[in-house]
């Protein structure tokens, strides 16, 4: 039997809507390459990076040609380059940074990327979970301990239902932390208490701050975990301690946050910006250890709000965009 050449994939080659731009097709399928694994995908997540960038917030994306988009994903691995040991064939593998300084991403049937970036999936996980665990996942891990231990401390995190906030909520509180996040509505409320949350304030009301202090006793918290730092710093900067830490990796409604910076200077805060992308190695590899650990144990909750038949990969990215839902939206391959 003739070894398979081709492969089905979507992918963009000019910005604009998911309507417009993306194309499915075949497409040659990766040749492996020394220190790369080649896999056999099951299925993509889609994240709002990976909507943007289609958008055109990159606007260098495509000088190299087409883009096939997506960081996350999971599937089997078939085959192994040079240097990466045969005992990998096999492997059920979750994919973190697909897309990103390179052009082809986790939508299609075959991804060619290096070995780092495949982490063993455990048994006992599904591959529409493993899909959600690079983005959503390890951006939580970084936000959660990037400053060092959360035990005895007490921790906001924002939006706590989303897609990273209901995460920071589970990694915060099996670390030995009190956790208080905002939530728009009961529905959300309940999520958040059903995966650790020991207070919840709902972000629509104004002055939430005080809310949340009235329940804390009118004690601030040591860090939080911010999805829309431009919209909320106001109120973040009346709840956290002198000396804490302010971790975002989001700041959609106020895309351009102005900082008041004397106040600011008085509370000396740590500010932290967070994307997986920019991580360091040692923090990727220390998150994906972690992740696997708690998968194992069955210790980590997830949302799939979405699974979609790949020929739905456009209704996929307008879900994101449109927002509203919390959990992952993922596509099976």
């Amino acid at each position: 039997m003739n070894e398979k050449t081709k492969m089905y994939a979507v992918w963009f080659e000019k910005f604009g809507s998911a309507n417009e731009t993306l194309i499915f097709g075949e497409l040659p399928k990766p040749q492996v390459a020394a220190g790369e694994v080649l896999i056999r995908m099951k299925t993509t997540g889609v994240n709002p990076s990976d909507v943007k960038k289609r958008a055109g917030s990159a606007p260098n994306l495509l000088d190299d040609g087409p883009v096939i988009p997506h960081s996350d994903g999971a599937g089997v691995i078939e085959a192994v380059g040079a240097g990466v040991t045969e005992q990998r064939i096999g492997e059920r593998v979750w994919v973190y940074q697909a897309q990103f300084g390179r052009s082809f991403g986790s939508a299609a049937e075959y991804l060619a990327i290096d070995a780092s970036r495949a982490a063993v999936l455990p048994e006992n996980v599904s591959f529409e979970v493993g899909a959600c665990l690079g983005i959503p996942v390890m951006t939580a891990h970084r936000c959660v301990f990037a400053d060092g231990s959360v035990e005895g401390k007490t921790l906001l995190v924002t939006g706590g239902a989303g897609r990273v906030g209901y995460y920071a909520i589970q990694w915060a509180k099996q670390a030995g932390a009190r956790v208080i996040t905002t939530a728009s509505n009961d529905a959300d409320k309940t999520i958040c208490e059903n995966v650790g949350a020991d207070l919840v304030v709902n972000h629509r009301e104004e002055n939430w701050s005080e809310a949340l202090l009235a329940l804390n006793d009118s004690e601030k918290v040591d860090r939080v975990i911010d999805v829309e730092f431009g919209a909320n710093l106001a109120e973040v900067l009346k709840v956290i301690r002198v000396g804490g830490e302010i971790v975002t990796y989001s700041s959609t409604q106020v895309s351009q946050p102005q900082l008041p910076f004397g106040q600011m200077l008085y509370l000396d805060l740590i500010i932290r910006l967070v994307i997986v992308y920019a991580m360091p190695e040692t923090a990727k590899q220390a998150a994906i250890v972690d992740i696997n650990d708690k998968l194992a144990k069955g210790e980590l909750q997830h949302r799939l709000a979405h699974v979609l038949d790949f020929d739905d990969m456009v209704k996929a990215h307008e879900l994101i965009e449109q927002g509203g839902f919390g959990g992952c939206v993922v596509v099976r391959t």
